[in-house]
Parts: C-alpha cells; structure tokens; sequence
C-alpha cells in the first residue's frame, strides 16, 4: 500500500488550467502568493506565470507532470490551487482533474471500485497535496 500522495506523480492540473486569483492574494498586498511569480490578468485578477498562455505551466511547478511533481510555493499557494481538490476526495469526482490527467495520458483517480488506479488515493490524509521539502 502506498502512502504517496497521487497529486505528487501528477501534476497535470498545474501545466492545464490558467491558475488566477483576486489580486490581493499577492505579497505585495495582504495574501502570501509570490508576486513575482504571478502576472495580472485585470485590474482584479492576477493569475501565476505561466499559466495565461496557450500551453499553460505554472512557474511554481518543479517536475514533470505524470512523474515525480512538486508545488515551489506550497505554503503560499493561492486560494485557486488550495480549492482544487484531486478527483475522488470525498467520494465526488473533479471532471477538471479528470480532463488534466487526461491531457497527460494519465490514468483517472477515483475513490471507490471498479477501478481505483492507486491505492487509498483518495483518503483524506493522503489528498493533501505536498510541497518540495
């Protein structure tokens, strides 16, 4: 039994979807979130580096997805990442989750049988996902 976290094999989330936020989560305001790893989208939106293009990649991404992956600003992570949960958690399936693991040909993640692509992966202590350390 494994007690590696799926979303820290994955990361395909990270390098699919535009990662944006309300402006004031930024350093440079009153959030945590790096700003000079984010760019701003309008006036109220910012979004990480990376991720407002046509092959979006978040600039905090360390890996490559489908192998071993990791979050560079775990901690400051914006409201955006710290939302997204990984498909199966709680017994619901996240079709974005889905369609990102898809993009990357990997396999889906669900928490009940017929198919469980990796053990427990989606108990609640093993759906956090991880920083670097």
């Amino acid at each position: 039994m494994s007690d590696i976290n799926p979303c820290m094999t994955c990361g395909a989330c990270c390098a699919y979807f535009r990662v944006s936020f309300y402006w004031s989560e930024g350093d440079d305001a009153y959030g945590n979130v790096p700003v000079a790893l984010t760019e701003p989208v309008s006036p109220f939106l910012r979004c990480m580096r990376g991720t407002y293009q046509k092959d979006p990649r978040c600039i905090a991404l360390q890996g490559e997805p489908g192998e071993a992956t990791c979050c560079t600003i775990y901690e400051n992570r914006p409201s955006t990442c710290r939302e997204f949960v990984m498909s199966g958690e709680n017994g619901e399936l996240n079709e974005a989750c889905l369609r990102a693991r898809a993009h990357y040909h990997l396999p889906p993640l669900y928490k009940d049988p017929p198919i469980l692509t990796f053990p427990d992966a989606a108990t609640d202590e093993l759906s956090r996902v991880q920083s670097c350390a």
